[in-house]
């Protein structure tokens, strides 16, 4: 490949891309200073999808903000197995006062994040799907697919930390009903972001 070949990335995307090389750096370090090995599994499975993007960069022209979205998200998601909140960590971290009891306590941070990640998840599917096939744009399937699909990602980072739980003693993951609320919020993100697509489009077209 020659130089004019070569794949041009934009001065926005390498600010992102030193934003997320310096946080998942230091709380990789911060991680095995405390001897946190759990989150050990959470950093190699972000460092995948870093790769997958940062290979995917120009063949789907992914917008600056959706980059941005995604790299907070990856900060967020550190932050809350790295940050100490009184015996526990952010994760644990109750930030509305809804409900609590045991592991069914809303809202915490954990939850939120979920949700708002998979909602990002879905908006960056939605990009993907409209962006190589753009016959699908403004149709039932350019917003239920990408919804689904990001239920199913949710679902798949349920195994990660499932994973978490087998290989690592004393996780922080929660039992059967952690793992069902975060499966909700998942849901939930996913659906709140397609519809705000939807509409979003349709105001745009009208």
């Amino acid at each position: 490949m020659t130089p004019s070949q070569t794949p041009r990335i934009t001065r926005g995307e390498r600010r992102v891309a030193l934003f997320v090389i310096a946080y998942v750096l230091g709380f990789t370090i911060w991680f095995f200073s405390i001897g946190n090995t759990e989150f050990i599994v959470y950093i190699v499975t972000m460092l995948v999808l870093i790769t997958l993007v940062g290979l995917s960069l120009r063949a789907a022209e992914y917008p600056l903000r959706m980059l941005w979205a995604l790299a907070i998200w990856g900060l967020l998601h550190c932050a809350g197995g790295g940050v100490p909140v009184g015996d526990g960590v952010l994760y644990g971290a109750q930030l509305i006062p809804i409900t609590s009891n045991g592991e069914m306590t809303l809202l915490k941070y954990d939850q939120l994040v979920h949700g708002l990640g998979f909602a990002v998840t879905a908006w960056v599917l939605w990009h993907l799907m409209t962006h190589h096939y753009p016959q699908t744009r403004h149709s039932w399937t350019a917003y239920l697919f990408p919804a689904l699909a990001s239920m199913g990602l949710g679902a798949t980072n349920e195994i990660i930390e499932f994973s978490a739980v087998v290989m690592v003693q004393d996780t922080g993951v929660g039992g059967y009903t952690n793992t069902l609320l975060d499966l909700c919020f998942n849901a939930t993100g996913a659906i709140l972001a397609v519809v705000w697509i939807a509409w979003r489009e349709r105001r745009t077209r009208a």
